[in-house]
């Protein structure tokens, strides 16, 4: 689990705090912070024993501003959670992650992030940080401007 919070509201002695107040924080987790200064921001998250691993938004994010197009969709789809962040221009506009164990949920998930954010796919350039089964990228060619799987 992770928030992002503004690096001007960020308090390192409330961060556990911060992050208990949007998802589950066991009292054995370890909370972590990384500055996100693209986006003036600090991701919070938990990691539930083990070594400080940052959740997959944290790579999302810092290769979010390498998109070149205006209206930008990054994410990755793995282990059964898709990940993803919307930009446009320099501007962060989401960054979320939701359960989905089959690309038709991962795909429900994008088009409601899109919705929310009245974005229209026809003019969105969508991402991919590792590659996709063609079907899934043939799908997709069906609503977005391009599709892209970088390695």
């Amino acid at each position: 689990m992770f928030t992002l919070v503004p690096e001007g509201f960020f308090d390192p002695a409330a961060a556990r705090q911060a992050l208990a107040e949007v998802a589950p924080v066991a009292e054995s987790d370890q909370v972590f912070t990384k500055k996100v200064p693209q986006f003036g921001a600090v991701l919070i998250y938990n990691v539930s024993g083990g070594a400080d691993v940052p959740p997959e938004i944290f790579s999302i994010l810092q290769e979010l501003p390498t998109c070149k197009e205006y209206n930008k969709l990054l994410c990755s789809w793995k282990d059964g959670e898709l990940s993803l962040a919307v930009g446009q221009g320099r501007s962060l506009l989401m960054a979320n992650s939701y359960p989905a164990p089959d690309f038709t949920t991962a795909e429900y998930f994008i088009f409601l992030a899109l919705k929310s954010l009245q974005l229209n796919p026809e003019v969105t350039t969508i991402c991919f940080r590792h590659s996709l089964p063609q079907e899934a990228q043939m799908s997709l060619y069906r609503y977005f401007k391009s599709v892209e799987c970088k390695l």
